[in-house]
């Protein structure tokens, strides 16, 4: 393949992953690059068809493109405190900055707008902009139309369509609308998108409009923000991870996707692309304390809605009462497909939308919603009398069927196996329901609840323990490593300074961290299905720091985290992974990285005193 073309780092049609920031209106998002470039958007909602896609294909996917119309020098920050981006051009004949964001709205019928806001200004000397946008509706594969209107542009597809209101004159050209304007010191230009349809109608949005819109939306934020009751060393880079964890939650449900994207991926060229556009069980304990510790008691409660609600713990399905993920309107049938005329981020394909690993048995996700209801019921409400009858079925059958080989934590697709990761979350999925039930004075069957309970502990310390390595392993019997094995101590299992923990710790420091990044495990001497390596994964990065500083190793744990936080892009947030030269990889941002990133500093935190 010729340098520069698709699949290699040269590619200069893609930015880095990292080069992006993120604003949303809790129902869908846009990612937004260093360049002024939306490249990536969803409408109406994150697992929606996308309308920009560029960033998965530069030239068939779609963008919303907006710059100074001369060279210049970049940087993006966010107003402080809130999830408004503001992206600044520095050329020779001025400086101007653009203000993306998106309006939030209640429940009302405007909610279903998602305006998207550019508001660009020249606040030095003089320059000219160019703007195009050119959706491309349903992955690129529905035909649109394009009709000027009086103030603007309709975009209309069969299933879709899309307002766009300028302040200046917009020309059509086939698919897209474009214009180049200049701008003075202290001028601004505004253009808004709306969705249009279904009882909404076209709507302008004049700068003065645009200004009170941006109050608002600044407001909204800052006062979302207030409520957090963490006060350490790391406020800023803790506060931006709320902020971004607000960002993917979707406020009709209470639902946290996992990231808002599809097929970033884990290594460039390679398959390992997935779709994290849904809400995963296993992100439930994770989400719940990150939030309860912050002082963020409404999105806690809205989360542990959308588990009430929308995961029956009584249905025993195929894979037993749960999927590991779910719709963020709570529906189970999420079909994987690959998109065959999508090239793939840098031509890293297939892009894949669905996830087929819904259908897999990962037993840990039991462990990780009863602890998340513990959580809650300790620091949240009370557990409801109904609730409680469906989680004692739920650890009935979790006693029935936690020996049996699943699928792990990591999805491999290299056929089911013991993971010690899944038994020990079954462990705690037992001890936090027995742990419920005595503090509540609840009807439980304790006796066997112990017997099983204490039956997975003898077995992962007889089978999950290599006298070889010296070291706690992937799965029973066997010599990998494996990095969620981090998670013994943080839940309890073991104690953080127990001789065998700290044996663990050193070999897995040994064998899979690097400059304070983490590996899951290698996939040479474990073969997981897929073809190609992968980055450290940022979740089991932040995990060491919190193991480290448990086990009394402060100073590495800071220094460790310290470190971490220098792989973070310019605005704090994190892939899935990072890749050897510091590059972020996978889906973008993760929520799971940034409620670990939070666990980690508040730990830290206590640690230091």
């Amino acid at each position: 393949m010729a340098a520069g073309g698709p699949g290699r780092s040269g590619d200069s049609r893609y930015l880095p992953i990292g080069d992006h920031g993120l604003i949303g209106d809790l129902r869908t998002v846009a990612l937004v690059g260093t360049n002024g470039t939306i490249d990536w958007y969803c409408c109406p909602r994150f697992d929606a068809p996308s309308v920009f896609a560029a960033i998965l294909d530069a030239d068939r996917g779609g963008s919303f493109d907006l710059a100074a119309d001369t060279p210049a020098r970049t940087k993006q920050f966010y107003f402080p405190d809130t999830n408004v981006l503001i992206t600044r051009f520095f050329a020779d004949d001025g400086v101007g900055e653009i203000q993306d964001f998106m309006p939030i709205a209640d429940d009302s019928r405007e909610a279903d707008r998602h305006r998207m806001i550019r508001r660009v200004s020249c606040v030095r000397g003089s320059l000219p902009f160019r703007v195009r946008v050119a959706p491309r509706f349903d992955y690129a594969r529905q035909p649109h139309l394009v009709r000027p209107e009086a103030d603007g542009v309709l975009f209309e597809s069969a299933s879709l369509s899309l307002y766009l209101t300028a302040s200046v004159p917009m020309q059509t050209d086939g698919q897209d609308a474009w214009a180049k304007f200049q701008l003075a010191e202290g001028e601004q230009a505004v253009f808004a998108l709306d969705r249009v349809g279904s009882g909404l109608t076209a709507r302008g949005c004049p700068i003065a409009e645009a200004e009170d819109e941006f109050t608002a939306t600044v407001r909204y934020w800052r006062r979302w923000l207030s409520a957090s009751r963490y006060r350490g060393r790391w406020r800023e880079v803790v506060h931006r991870s709320a902020l971004t964890l607000k960002l993917l939650t979707y406020a009709p449900t209470g639902g946290i996707v996992a990231a808002p994207t599809t097929s970033l991926p884990e290594q460039l060229g390679g398959e390992r692309n997935w779709d994290y556009r849904y809400v995963w069980i296993r992100d439930a304990a994770f989400c719940v304390y990150a939030l309860l510790r912050l002082g963020f008691t409404d999105e806690a409660e809205a989360f542990i809605g959308f588990l009430s609600t929308h995961v029956p713990l009584g249905d025993d399905g195929a894979a037993g009462p749960l999927q590991i993920m779910y719709g963020i309107d709570g529906r189970r049938d999420l079909p994987e497909q690959e998109l065959g005329h999508l090239e793939g981020y840098r031509g890293s394909a297939p892009v894949r939308i669905g996830n087929a690993a819904a259908d897999q048995l990962q037993l840990d996700i039991y462990g990780a919603l009863i602890d998340s209801i513990y959580l809650y019921n300790k620091w949240g409400d009370p557990i409801a009398s109904d609730r409680w009858d469906e989680l004692c079925t739920l650890v009935d059958w979790v006693c029935l069927h936690w020996d049996q080989p699943d699928e792990g934590i990591w999805e491999t697709r290299g056929g089911r196996k013991n993971f010690v990761y899944s038994r020990l979350m079954c462990w705690v999925a037992i001890e936090r329901a027995m742990r419920v039930a005595i503090q509540r004075g609840l009807p439980a069957d304790i006796p066997r609840w112990r017997e099983t309970r204490d039956a997975i502990y003898r077995e992962i310390m007889r089978h999950g323990w290599s006298a070889e390595l010296r070291a706690f392993v992937q799965h029973f019997d066997g010599d990998v490593l494996d990095a969620s094995l981090l998670m013994m101590p943080l839940a309890k299992f073991v104690s953080p300074t127990d001789p065998k923990w700290l044996s663990t710790l050193d070999a897995l420091g040994d064998g899979l961290v690097s400059d304070s990044l983490v590996y899951r495990y290698d996939p040479g001497v474990s073969p997981d299905g897929l073809r190609g390596a992968e980055g450290t994964f940022s979740i089991c990065s932040f995990w060491y720091v919190e193991a480290l500083a448990r086990a009394g190793r402060v100073d590495e744990a800071r220094l460790a985290f310290e470190k971490m936080l220098t792989y973070a892009n310019h605005l704090g947030l994190y892939a899935e992974e990072i890749g050897r030269t510091g590059e972020q990889l996978g889906n973008f941002p993760q929520a799971i990285t940034h409620l670990a990133l939070i666990s980690a500093a508040f730990n830290l935190d206590q640690a230091l005193g």
